[in-house]
Parts: structure tokens; C-alpha cells; sequence
């Protein structure tokens, strides 16, 4: 066990799926899991284990922003043996071609700062997702019939946004969404040598002010959850 995380060893899979709220890794894992078991509730972030079409997964409950998806991606990988990490979340779209329920996977995240800032100084590093993760996710969803749309999103520092101008140059550059982890995901499978990728479905939209009903996230969210299972193992 680590100071974050209550698992014993063996109970963390070598695949992990990393929602930013606890209580979605407890549902994903409930409906797509076979014999899904509690690993983890250290400060209230569940983490659960079992199986999907026989292969042993993991879904782990991230925290909001970077610094909190810092811990555990460290932590599942230096002391659980992690290999592969895929953040499933929600996100904002940024593009008037990207529609509320798409899907987008993430090729790139661009960020102001990140915690790894401070080994590159300097350096703008460019993270991005693992190439075989990200290919088997598009195949994965067209096979599905799931909008998909591949390209860079923006990981920010902050939920409340007070910078339009900032979000304007986004758009302008083609970013198609916006969330909070995936960049530091990145930077810290890159340092380690292992396959990161993010799969996020719209659930808003910064241009039009749409929104996704509560009712319908279930469903959506649903897809986005298989498409991750899909890419890990195929």
C-alpha cells in the first residue's frame, strides 16, 4: 500500500481506467466489470478490480485536476506495476464540428502548467498519448457508431475560467475540448515508459452553452467506458 492508496499487492491490475470521480470508477466497474471487488477507498477514492472478457482491469477514481491525477498515476505505476492508464471523463467541446455526446480521443493535451512543469523548466514539452492505445479507440468507436473526433484538447488549471481570451486562441488552433487531467496523465506514462491515452466524451459545450441532460450522461458515458475497455485489450 502507498500513502494514497489502500491496495494490497496484486490487487491493482496492469490496466486501469482512471475517471475523475470516485463514485463513476464505482459505476463503470459495477456495469462493465465481472466480479468487481473494492481495492481502494483511501480519502474517499475508490478504486475497484475485475475482470472484462477475462482480462483483469482496474477503474480508479483520479480526483480533480492534475495534481490529484499526479498521485495516483504515479503511485499505480511506480508501486502497483500499472502499464497501461486511460482517463475516461467528461469534457467541454471547443469546436462548433464537435457535438454534445461525440466523443473525443485525445492525440495531444496542451496545458498552461502541469505539475511536471518543474522537471522541464525550459522546455514546452509536447505530451501525447500512446499510438497503439489511440488507434484501437478510433477503431473501437467507428465500430460502435460513435462521433469520434482525434486531435489536441487543452487541460486547464481551473473549473471557474476566466480567461475567454485564452479559450478563443484555443479554438482558434483547432483544440477540440477542454478538461483538467489528461496532460499530466501524458507527461507521467511518457516519464515511465508507459501507454497512456484519454477518452472523453462532450457532455458541454463552450461555444453554444449546451449541455448534456442528466439522464442521457449514463448512456453516453457508456460508450465512452467500452471504447477504453476496447482499446486496452485489443
Amino acid at each position: 500500500m502507498t500513502i494514497h492508496i489502500g491496495a494490497k499487492p496484486g490487487d491493482i491490475a496492469q490496466t486501469v481506467l482512471m475517471p475523475g470521480d470516485p463514485y463513476r470508477a464505482k459505476w463503470a466497474a459495477e456495469t462493465f466489470l465481472t466480479a468487481p471487488r473494492l481495492v481502494n477507498e483511501v480519502r474517499g477514492m475508490l478504486g475497484f478490480t475485475g475482470t472484462w472478457r477475462g482480462n483483469e482491469v482496474t477503474i480508479h477514481g483520479s480526483g480533480m485536476g492534475m495534481p490529484s491525477l499526479s498521485i495516483y498515476a504515479n503511485e499505480l505505476i511506480r508501486d502497483y506495476g500499472a502499464k497501461t492508464l486511460i482517463r475516461i471523463g467528461s469534457c467541454g467541446g471547443m469546436q462548433n464540428s464537435v457535438g454534445i455526446r461525440d466523443v473525443i480521443v485525445a492525440m495531444t493535451a496542451s496545458s498552461v502548467s502541469t505539475p511536471s512543469r518543474g522537471i522541464f523548466r525550459e522546455l514546452n514539452f509536447a505530451p501525447c498519448a500512446d499510438w497503439s492505445l489511440l488507434r484501437a479507440a478510433v477503431t473501437a468507436a467507428e465500430a460502435k457508431g460513435v462521433t469520434t473526433h482525434v486531435g489536441g484538447i487543452y487541460s486547464a488549471d481551473v473549473f471557474y475560467d476566466e480567461r475567454p481570451d485564452l479559450n478563443e486562441q484555443m479554438t482558434r488552433h483547432g483544440i477540440l475540448g477542454v478538461e483538467m487531467e489528461a496532460a499530466e496523465l501524458y507527461n507521467v506514462a511518457a516519464r515511465h515508459g508507459v501507454r497512456a491515452l484519454a477518452v472523453l466524451t462532450v457532455s458541454d459545450h463552450l461555444l453554444t452553452g449546451e449541455a448534456l441532460p442528466s439522464e442521457d450522461r449514463e448512456k453516453s458515458f457508456g460508450d465512452m467506458v467500452e471504447i477504453a475497455l476496447e482499446s486496452a485489450f485489443a
